[in-house]
């Protein structure tokens, strides 16, 4: 239920955070397109940062709560593992997005997200940011320079090790540079990808390029009974709903 409440709470955000703010018309000439797209990129940020909070929030009330460290980390890497699915869907379904400067302004927004894994430390973030390689991948492609001269085996082995080729081909072909008119990679690149995937075809590999969100949360009691802390119960305050509740009155007296 929490995790599925922090799902619904940065779901919105997630829409607002794949594609870059358009500059208007009437921005660009009141002022330079410098300072335009400054601006567009401070609100791009402010999204991320958006999440950051509600992430940040997240983990404080689950800390407060003395929830296992073991089970705060499962949480936040299945979020995490969301926004990946989230965000490199979004890309590979929408070509407006795939352009270097879009990969630009998400490359930056992840990094607000590799802070705050920083922020929340290994105990509580657990792998929540190896989560985000498939959208870390793809981004990586969409801002590298000199695309043409990049061969399948240097964007497969090298670039984007954990994309698959339908995958890097829906990226290859959609990509556009609307910054500084660069092109995508070598047809004879792309020429390959087609082969591999007729070849992946005949094997019965799934042509699929979307990702599946997987909801589950493996962990096993041994996880638990290791990060457990011992508590005295006594010592915790209770909430004013319970205090208040005369139902509740034996914990009154197990404190006094």
């Amino acid at each position: 239920m929490i995790r599925d409440n922090l799902k619904k709470e940065i779901s919105p955000l997630l829409g607002l955070c794949i594609q870059a703010p358009r500059t208007s018309r009437a921005s660009l000439i009141k002022g330079s397109r410098s300072q335009a797209n400054a601006l567009a990129q401070q609100t791009l940020i402010a999204h991320w940062q958006s999440i950051v909070k509600i992430l940040t929030n997240y983990l404080n009330v689950l800390k407060a709560n003395y929830v296992p460290s073991v089970l705060i980390s499962k949480v936040f890497t299945q979020i995490f593992s969301f926004i990946n699915v989230q965000l490199f869907n979004s890309l590979l379904l929408r070509r407006e997005c795939c352009s270097f400067s879009n990969g630009e302004y998400v490359k930056a927004g992840l990094a607000e997200l590799e802070q705050w894994c920083i922020y929340a430390t290994e105990e509580y973030a657990g792998s929540s940011w190896e989560e985000l390689k498939h959208i870390r991948q793809a981004v990586g492609f969409l801002v590298i320079h000199q695309k043409p001269k990049k061969t399948l085996k240097e964007i497969t082995n090298d670039l984007c090790p954990v994309l698959s080729i339908q995958q890097l081909y829906r990226i290859s072909t959609m990509y556009w540079d609307d910054k500084y008119g660069t092109h995508t990679v070598s047809s004879d690149v792309i020429s390959s990808m087609r082969v591999m995937m007729t070849e992946d075809s005949n094997n019965a590999v799934s042509s699929s390029f979307l990702l599946d969100d997987d909801s589950s949360i493996p962990f096993s009691v041994d996880d638990i009974s290791k990060s457990m802390t011992e508590i005295e119960v006594t010592d915790v305050d209770m909430p004013p709903l319970i205090r208040e509740n005369s139902g509740f009155t034996f914990l009154h007296q197990r404190k006094d």
